[in-house]
């Protein structure tokens, strides 16, 4: 074994040592890799085990591994969506002193699967697109912290699914560079256009592979990341601030993430002088997930476009409550929202009417009217007037759901009795804390 290896890590594990560096990596034997699904590269990639964890060496130049390794470093400061970098050894020499490529080692990405392994012929178009869909959003998310990528494609991108979401995760960024200063439209845009080029290419490359359903138009799917692209950088380049009486204009914005395909991954609400700042990160979610992370949060089981609307408000809830009380968890304050905010609506339905619309449904509804007395009057309505004016000027009017169905009506939520709202009587609205 060499013993004269330069080895470049910021947290150093001996087990590297115990590879074939003396060797090229196309001569690695099964005995040293690990077989797993990979992308399309210009460079040699081979997957080894270390330490009971799998690692990504590729080979490369000593100058290009160690500045990847600097670049994914720094996005990894910046809390952006990449690989690991863990070590580049360079100055390898064979048994016969010749030298060899250096290498750059990464962390693989648990769960995560390049494009090639997802794009088959039993993917819906539907699914197909999300995955492009993805790719935007990380795209929003490097240019935001002044990241030229240089080489925008499927194939320096791996994909994971994550509670339903599909995330993009940068894994080639070689060709890189961070612009501290930010952006200008112009490199934004010479970035978009890569990605459109190669995208068609890998995309019409799968085609004549038969490997894409008929149904996926490689050029359309192409072509509309620069749509999803445009679109989301609209919504998310810059944070909002509402004033304090304005408050649905976040429901506005929420709406217009979901008409555009994305969920929300992170939404982040303080106060300030000047009233409520907001910050969306988005998501792009697999049909069901917010139906299951509904019901995991809440018990409540819903459809799944109620379950959006109920999750966003939920969400809102979450925010504003850790922003005043960090140190409560997300499972807690969820079930807080349940019986303060949700509960308490469906609760205020009487007897009467509860045959009309079951609970979720009428929650959206609910919100659906408080939007539209909060842009009516140009203030914020509390839930509570919202709730009254819907039971008075629509639920009343509503023909019986259940009735119409022909099935008993069931209540599978707590319900609030009169007494209990009588004693909250005068509690302050939750959005009326921020």
């Amino acid at each position: 074994m060499p013993s004269d290896l330069r080895i470049t890590s910021s947290l150093m594990d001996a087990t590297l040592l115990d590879l074939p560096w003396h060797l090229p990596l196309d001569e690695w034997t099964e005995d040293d890799v690990v077989q797993l699904p990979k992308g399309i590269s210009r460079h040699l990639v081979r997957f080894a085990r270390v330490s009971g964890r799998v690692v990504a060496i590729k080979e490369t130049t000593a100058e290009m591994a160690n500045r990847e390794y600097a670049m994914l470093r720094q996005l990894q400061r910046l809390e952006v969506p990449c690989v690991e970098p863990l070590a580049v050894i360079a100055e390898r020499t064979d048994d016969r002193g010749e030298p060899l490529a250096a290498v750059l080692i990464t962390r693989h990405l648990r769960f995560s699967l390049p494009y090639r392994a997802l794009y088959s012929s039993s993917m819906q178009a539907a699914t197909a697109q999300r995955l492009v869909d993805a790719l935007a959003g990380l795209l929003v998310r490097l240019h935001l912290v002044g990241f030229y990528w240089g080489d925008v494609s499927l194939s320096n991108t791996l994909f994971r699914r994550d509670a339903g979401a599909f995330a993009a995760y940068l894994v080639d960024a070689e060709t890189g560079t961070i612009e501290p200063n930010g952006l200008s439209d112009g490199r934004r845009d010479d970035d978009l256009e890569v990605a459109r080029i190669n995208i068609a290419g890998e995309l019409l490359d799968l085609a004549a592979g038969g490997r894409l359903d008929d149904s996926i138009d490689p050029v359309a799917v192409a072509g509309s990341i620069v749509q999803q692209y445009n679109s989301l950088w609209h919504e998310l380049h810059s944070d909002q601030v509402v004033p304090a009486s304005e408050r649905y204009r976040i429901r506005d914005r929420i709406e217009r993430l979901n008409t555009l395909g994305f969920d929300i991954g992170e939404l982040a609400i303080t106060t300030t002088d000047g009233g409520t700042r907001v910050a969306i990160q988005p998501k792009v979610v697999d049909p069901g997930h917010h139906h299951r992370r509904l019901q995991s949060l809440t018990g409540i089981d819903a459809q799944e476009n109620q379950a959006r609307r109920l999750l966003n408000d939920l969400d809102e809830y979450v925010a504003v409550q850790h922003d005043l009380r960090p140190s409560v968890g997300e499972d807690a304050l969820a079930n807080e929202w349940f019986e303060r905010v949700f509960a308490k609506v469906v609760a205020a339905v009487p007897i009467e009417l509860r045959g009309k619309l079951e609970g979720p449904q009428v929650f959206h509804e609910v919100l659906e009217h408080r939007w539209f007395l909060s842009e009516q009057r140009r203030r914020e309505v509390t839930m509570q007037e919202a709730t009254e004016s819907y039971i008075e000027t629509q639920l009343a009017f509503r023909r019986d759901e259940a009735a119409l169905l022909d099935v008993p009506v069931t209540v599978t939520m707590p319900i609030v009795t009169l007494e209990e709202q009588d004693d909250d009587e005068d509690e302050t609205d939750w959005r009326d804390l921020v």
